[in-house]
């Protein structure tokens, strides 16, 4: 599916985001809700060669996999008329500008709301993108974020800043996969400034 697809006949569009757009949207949007997808888990499965990595460094960023049992938490942004174009249009280079991205409609369940949940736009890195690194521990993960920076900035600061979102805005929910790749990562900060 072509993200400008989803817009036809449509007055306005959620978009999910469940890495850094939860703290960095840079889009204008109408309204934003916290909640989430079900069927999937976000995992630091992707490798990041440009925004927090580079070629001899990747960092590793977020992506979701498929998992029926499993849910992931973000945000959902809710875009309409020249802002859901020009969104759009800004996702389509930030998210897939090396390829090998999905784009899906998902339901989401916006916190604290009974009812129907709303269809959403998410972007999802696959297995196809060159740069998809797929499982390894936290501590492998932890260490290559720990040592990785791009030009977006340190890829340790998209890591905290994602545990930061889930402890201030989903308190009541465990997210083992990332807050253990934190300690790990915060482990090799601290072997690294001992070291000094």
């Amino acid at each position: 599916m072509k993200p400008q697809d989803v817009l036809a006949g449509k007055s306005s569009l959620w978009i999910f985001g469940y890495g850094s757009l939860v703290w960095k949207p840079d889009f204008k949007y109408k309204r934003s809700k916290v909640g989430y997808i079900g069927g999937y888990k976000r995992r630091f499965w992707h490798g990041d060669n440009f925004h927090r990595g580079n070629d001899e460094r990747p960092g590793r960023v977020v992506t979701l996999i498929e998992d029926d049992d499993a849910s992931t938490w973000g945000v959902a942004f809710e875009v309409s008329g020249a802002q859901a174009e020009e969104s759009l249009k800004y996702l389509n280079v930030r998210e897939t500008m090396c390829g090998g991205y999905l784009t899906k409609m998902v339901d989401f369940f916006p916190e604290g709301e009974e009812g129907a949940p709303v269809q959403a736009l998410v972007y999802i890195a696959t297995k196809d993108n060159p740069l998809f690194l797929g499982y390894a521990t936290p501590e492998v993960i932890g260490f290559q974020i720990a040592m990785s920076q791009g030009k977006s900035g340190h890829n340790l600061e998209y890591l905290r800043r994602l545990a930061e979102f889930m402890r201030q805005r989903c308190p009541r929910v465990r997210d083992d996969h990332l807050f253990h790749i934190e300690a790990a990562a915060l482990r090799v900060v601290a072997v690294l400034l001992a070291a000094q």
